[in-house]
């Protein structure tokens, strides 16, 4: 059996915050990160055999690559130490976490330090978005396209629509429950934003279309952010750790599934299977299998990629807490709300707390893991014992679930 693999606790930084605006750049988010992480886990450097860092696109943003090597760049103790960058699009955080996680499994370093991080907000908007639209099938699909991820996942949309015909008030009250839970969160980007009466409906002045079927309250944000955690052995925690070993949080399951990058070869390859994204499906099956559960209704809450509301509904769709199409019905009824059976987002999502790309995996894997420890603040699902996160890059082409809980929640 692989060696436990433990979270010892971690870091994220304020998502309202604009770091150009500040008259900051991307290595002084990454000396916060490093810095915050450490001291939250109180773990020296001295101590951390390997450093992985999920970032999607650093390159456009900050005309900056080898980003591994930025950790050692700002802070000198960890210079020598080895590390490495990850980029699969929105779910680099969370590949940074597997592999790091692997590392602890296999006995090659009992501690490292994993860190998400993107800069996104120090060019203007249009740009952003053909920047983040290189994790499409570049030059091969959304052509004409204005804002290509609102288009790729309107499609989505669009398909849900054939096949099932979810009413479009079902996928906008998501972004009604995401931006309320943002509020209680003091991080979110979104925490003091407020919204006229009619704001999440089809009225065109308060809520524009963006494309096809995706308004502007349907879409996550624009995000400067960085979030780490320390994963270690269990002996490492168990010297470290304030608590009982049992009381810290731990990997208990995770699923990774890649498809190819096209929208329309997905689409046609599940044409007559009754998911959307079967390897989505799959991908949370691994991550509920091995965490010994044996369906998504055992968890307590789930930390879910809504890049668009759309999105969100998909992964619900997928948890087959319904047959496929009919999730509608518990989204109707709040099971996904924080007070509901099975809280989806409890911290506002991405669309609520924001969507720095590369720092979204680790983020949603810190929150899941204050949830399982009780330390969530406001955010707090009441006897949380095993929560999970379903983080997807580009159109799902690739597709992370993590489930964290305790050996005390068992």
């Amino acid at each position: 059996m692989p060696a436990a693999v433990y979270v010892l606790g971690g870091y994220q930084s304020d998502f309202a915050r604009n770091l150009a605006r500040e008259g900051r750049e991307l290595a002084d988010l990454v000396r916060e990160a490093v810095e915050g992480t450490l001291d939250a886990a109180r773990v020296h450097a001295r101590d951390v055999g390997s450093v992985h860092v999920g970032n999607a696109f650093g390159e456009l943003f900050a005309s900056q690559a080898q980003l591994g090597a930025m950790p050692a760049t700002v802070v000198d103790a960890l210079w020598g130490v080895p590390a490495s960058r990850h980029e699969a699009a929105c779910a680099s955080g969370s590949v940074a976490l597997l592999a790091a996680a692997a590392e602890i499994e296999a006995g090659r370093y009992a501690c490292a330090l994993v860190l998400g991080v993107e800069q996104e907000r120090n060019v203007p908007g249009e740009l952003a978005a053909r920047h983040l639209g290189a994790a499409a099938w570049a030059g091969h699909e959304g052509a004409g396209a204005r804002y290509l991820w609102p288009h790729m996942f309107s499609r989505v949309a669009d398909e849900y629509a054939r096949r099932y015909g979810p009413r479009d008030a079902h996928v906008a009250s998501i972004a009604q429950k995401n931006f309320a839970n943002a509020r209680a969160n003091p991080l979110a980007q979104t925490r003091a934003w407020s919204f006229q009466p009619g704001a999440f409906g089809p009225d065109d002045a308060l809520n524009p279309v963006v494309e096809g079927r995706l308004r502007r309250n349907d879409c996550g944000q624009v995000t400067d952010g960085a979030a780490g955690v320390i994963l270690c052995s269990a002996d490492f925690a168990r010297a470290l750790a304030d608590r009982p070993l049992s009381r810290v949080a731990r990997l208990r399951g995770w699923g990774h599934r890649t498809a190819g990058l096209s929208l329309d070869a997905k689409l046609q390859r599940s044409a007559h299977d009754p998911y959307v994204m079967p390897h989505l499906r799959g991908a949370l099956d691994d991550a509920l299998r091995r965490a010994g559960l044996a369906r998504a209704e055992d968890l307590d809450g789930v930390e879910a990629h809504d890049c668009f509301t759309i999105t969100e509904y998909m992964i619900c769709d997928h948890l087959g807490v319904a047959p496929p199409g009919e999730v509608w019905q518990r989204v109707e009824r709040g099971y996904f709300d924080r007070g509901g059976a099975l809280p989806v987002n409890p911290s506002g999502g991405l669309i609520g707390a924001g969507h720095p790309v590369g720092a979204t995996g680790v983020r949603m894997a810190l929150d899941a893991a204050r949830q399982v420890t009780h330390t969530a603040g406001a955010c707090q699902v009441d006897g949380a014992r095993t929560f999970a996160t379903v983080n997807i890059g580009g159109s799902a082409t690739t597709v992370v679930s993590l489930v964290i809980g305790t050996d005390e929640g068992q």
